[in-house]
Parts: C-alpha cells; structure tokens; sequence
C-alpha cells in the first residue's frame, strides 16, 4: 500500500513537472514568434501582494480624526501641492 502511495506522489511530481516545463517551452516559443513591437508574454503572471489589514484599518482611523480636528482641508491641499486640478463633481453624482 505504501508503495501505491510513493507511486502516486512521483507520478504526481513528474506531471507537474512535465506540465511547467511544456508552458515554459510554449511561452519561449510564442515570444520568439511574436510580432515586431509586441510585448513579452510573462512566464507566470505576477501576483498582487495581499494587503496588511491591520495597517490599514489603522491609517484609515487616523485619517477620521485628521478630518474630526480640521475637516477636509489636507484634500486641497495635496491637489495644490501636486499642481493637479481638484476634480468638480456634478449635482447628480
């Protein structure tokens, strides 16, 4: 039974094995074929991290009392800091 199992888990192994080395042949294939100025396609596809819950939570609590003590007021003032335009919001919106 034992030997059922170590069996299984090679043969298991040399699937995913054979399965990452057929994408990456596919993927290198596919970039040498590609059309002038085209992008590389990526191997793997790049993950976003997962955010700190608890940062965040916490920043966002200190933005609540910036905006208790002196209102809304740092909001103007990045906008005039990065010589960007406040956005004018509709009656509608």
């Amino acid at each position: 039974m034992e030997k059922a199992f170590i069996y299984k888990a090679y043969e298991t192994k040399l699937v995913n094995e054979m399965t990452h080395i057929r994408n990456a042949v596919l993927n290198a294939v596919n970039n040498a074929f590609r059309k002038k100025n085209k992008k590389f396609i990526d191997l793997y596809k790049k993950k976003q991290a997962k955010a700190d819950k608890e940062y965040n939570h916490n920043a966002i609590q200190v933005i609540h009392e910036i905006e208790e003590k002196e209102g809304k007021s740092w909001v103007d003032r990045i906008y005039k800091e990065s010589g960007l335009k406040k956005p004018e919001r509709k009656v509608g919106d």
